[in-house]
């Protein structure tokens, strides 16, 4: 076997006792589109999903020697912007393990945003090998072609130690995938290559809210991307990092903004893959789907004529939705839109979006959505760095008034790979010492300070303004007439649970 993709598995660390039951498990979409892409090209490959199997260290040490691959790949990545940073958590346990297993000397490669963001310090472990300094698409092709010895240094977009001093080397950058090679040089995913159960997919499951808060909708489950990468460069965000062809010691996500679509055939045959598998509830990744009328709507309206019968969620910002749009989106099933809404106060929204948001009504913007049917996630960063205790409060005050059938709150955090994370290393901010405290609901969560608040005081109002939320009769009531008795009963469960936060004394 050439390579062996490995989604590793950080859920408990991360998601504390939500990990049991209410916490997502998405397919790994990055090593999905690793896989088939390396596929395509000639090479054996496979692929051990840790987190959707729930492996222990030592089944997954097993199991890797038994397909005896020439190259593990770790696909640190995820859909959350802090999952390429947090996922470290497990991936470094299993390197780690494999390695010390019998000194095994199998080459060990990592890949992802947060690998992007800090490919030296990924490096610098001792149980990672090699560093894909990007998506990772053509350097590990190359990578494949060789011998993963001697020819280590004539391949573009890695990092390596070298063998005789141990010291790590970044070699000169690869590019990404141009928009004109995206069918072809990714083209498609390697749904075959995912564990299961009883039938396809049934080991992963939706979002709680996207399955209407029922647990039995949220299997099975399935994520795409049609495009990749955003045009904006908002300082709280890294997303953009897995673009970056520039090695140098200061770029942020912000220097590789841009975005590349695949075609909408291509976009339609992978759906078509996941009906025939019997999916149902289906995310749309990409960070602005809602953007480009020229690809989604060709894509919306063949799952209209294909009545595919998809339970979709995907994002837009509050100034690029259209009125005029709205119905096609309901029609071809997208029942839930993300807002990034982020602050209640327009002053510190618009500090950290780089004044890129246009002046919207948001309140408008929600009635509109609310008007065509579609339910509203809505997402919240407390702790920006301007914030106080006044401007965080006006957050919460928008986020009770809005009432949307969800609300995501999350801590601020300086992540790898984002221009706020460059900004808060300069100016001698406080930043997490673990991976961990980069995981909104782990113990160790570590926010940033602001220029008036302590760490402690932005991740106590932060927990405290969800209870706030989802124990509110006007939440909950609006909960029971729009998904059911039981459906409220499970919301409240959920809010039952409270996660322990070692900066807050637990």
């Amino acid at each position: 076997m050439d390579v062996l993709f490995i989604n590793p598995d950080s859920s408990t660390k991360a998601y504390q006792d939500l990990a049991k039951t209410y916490s997502a498990i998405e397919p790994p979409t990055w090593a999905l589109l690793l896989a088939e892409s390396c596929r395509s090209k000639g090479f054996d490959v496979a692929l051990m999903d840790c987190d959707a199997e729930r492996l222990t260290l030592e089944q997954s040490v097993q199991r890797i020697d038994e397909l005896n691959p020439r190259l593990v790949v770790f696909v640190v990545y995820g859909q959350n912007p802090n999952s390429g940073t947090t996922s470290m958590i497990g991936a470094l346990a299993l390197a780690s393990a494999f390695k010390d297993a019998a000194g095994n000397q199998t080459p060990i490669a990592f890949v992802g945003s947060h690998t992007s963001a800090l490919p030296l310090d990924v490096l610098a472990h001792e149980c990672v090998d090699i560093v894909l300094l990007n998506e990772g698409v053509y350097a590990l092709h190359n990578l494949l072609k060789g011998n993963l010895k001697s020819d280590l240094a004539h391949v573009k977009g890695i990092g390596y130690k070298q063998s005789s001093s141990a010291l790590p080397v970044l070699n000169p950058p690869q590019s990404v995938v141009p928009q004109e090679r995206m069918d072809e040089d990714l083209p498609g995913y390697a749904w075959d290559l995912l564990p299961y159960r009883e039938k396809p997919l049934d080991l992963y499951r939706a979002h709680f809210w996207h399955a209407e808060f029922s647990h039995d909708k949220r299997t099975p489950f399935a994520a795409i991307y049609t495009s990749l990468g955003c045009n904006f460069g908002c300082d709280f965000c890294m997303i953009n990092i897995v673009n970056r062809s520039d090695n140098g010691a200061g770029i942020d996500a912000s220097h590789s903004r841009g975005m590349r679509f695949w075609s909408p055939a291509w976009v339609i045959r992978e759906m078509e893959k996941l009906a025939t598998l019997g999916v149902r509830t289906l995310r749309i990744s990409d960070e602005m789907f809602f953007l480009n009328r020229k690809y989604y709507e060709p894509i919306l309206q063949n799952v209209v004529d294909r009545g595919f019968d998809f339970n979709m969620w995907t994002y837009s910002r509050v100034d690029t939705v259209r009125r005029d749009a709205l119905d096609l989106f309901k029609r071809a099933g997208v029942n839930w839109l993300a807002l990034g809404i982020e602050a209640g106060n327009q002053m510190v929204r618009q500090e950290v979006s780089k004044g890129s948001f246009k002046e919207v009504n948001i309140r408008d913007v929600c009635d509109t959505i609310g008007d065509a049917g579609i339910s509203i996630i809505s997402n919240y960063i407390f702790g920006f760095p301007d914030d106080t205790l006044e401007t965080m409060q006006q957050t919460l005050d928008l986020a009770i008034e809005l009432n949307t059938e969800m609300a995501n709150m999350y801590p601020c955090q300086a992540l790898p790979g984002s221009p706020m994370y460059h900004i808060a290393k300069r100016n001698g901010w406080k930043l997490p010492e673990t991976y961990e405290g980069f995981a909104f609901l782990s113990y160790e969560c570590e926010p940033l300070p602001t220029k008036y608040l302590r760490s402690e005081d932005v991740l106590r109002f932060r927990d405290q303004a969800w209870q706030t939320y989802f124990s509110n009769p006007a939440y909950l009531g609006l909960a029971e007439r729009r998904f059911g008795v039981q459906e409220r009963k499970n919301i409240e469960d959920m809010a039952s649970i409270r996660l322990k936060r070692k900066l807050l004394g637990d």
